[in-house]
């Protein structure tokens, strides 16, 4: 799959205000190194650099479209393409943030250890991911593609994203953390314009099942998908759009 930069800022804020509020709960003091898993575009790294303004930034993401974007923004960080599911850095960090990545990949279990052994004693693991996968955002994705028109074409599809529960969380993570803080905000996101809620799942849960599809099908699914997604998600007499979305959060000291 490739990542389209500029459909995914269509919502900027927000995609950024969970991060901001994730790095609210980390209290490092002058972290020297400081990792942004997942960076994206940089939008969660301009917050970092703005909070911890003379540690030495590494953005790492694993979309050459998105580092690259990431780096129009001149911010003071060093943009590595690497898979985080691989990631092994020669010396550990102050800080491992991850905003919104994770759900992605995936073995929570074994990653999230694994992860952890790369911050430095004392240092700080954060992160944020989605846990709205029983929303109809996504049951309507999973209801299609089971559809005799579309079951076919999907043989073979699978969509790992994900997320654990609060308790899972703590089970993975307590063993090796010191201090543990996991909290989950459902927000109300308030959205503008005409298929909002689509124009939003383009830039990521779609992604997944158009890239499956030729040009022509995916076209055709995006219609269906659309018709869908209006009735569940309707559009407000004053042209706004409600999108209930839930983020669960963990900061983890070691």
């Amino acid at each position: 799959m490739t990542w389209n930069p500029e459909t995914y800022l269509g919502f900027t804020a927000e995609r950024t205000r969970p991060a901001a509020e994730l790095i609210a709960r980390v209290f490092a003091q002058n972290p020297s190194r400081i990792a942004d898993l997942g960076c994206g575009p940089g939008n969660s790294t301009a917050l970092i650099a703005a909070r911890w303004p003379s540690a030495h930034i590494s953005g790492i993401d694993n979309s050459q479209e998105m580092l690259d974007e990431a780096r129009k923004s001149n911010l003071r960080a060093e943009w590595e393409l690497h898979d985080i599911a691989n990631w092994n850095p020669p010396a550990p960090y102050d800080v491992i943030v991850s905003n919104a990545t994770l759900q992605w990949l995936p073995d929570h279990k074994t990653l999230l250890p694994k992860l952890l052994a790369h911050v430095a004693p004392g240092g700080w693991f954060a992160f944020q991911v989605p846990r709205n996968f029983d929303d109809p955002s996504h049951t309507l994705l999973r209801a299609l593609i089971a559809e005799e028109s579309w079951r076919e074409k999907f043989t073979g599809f699978e969509n790992r994203a994900g997320a654990l529960s609060p308790a899972a969380y703590y089970d993975i993570l307590a063993p090796h953390a010191a201090a543990l803080d996991i909290w989950e905000t459902r927000y109300v996101q308030v959205l503008e314009g005409e298929d909002a809620v689509l124009r939003w799942m383009s830039g990521t849960g779609l992604r997944p099942y158009l890239a499956h599809l030729n040009d022509a099908d995916a076209q055709a699914f995006t219609t269906e998908y659309r018709a869908r997604l209006t009735k569940a998600y309707p559009q407000r007499h004053d042209g706004k759009t409600l999108f209930p979305f839930l983020r669960l959060f963990a900061v983890a000291r070691r």
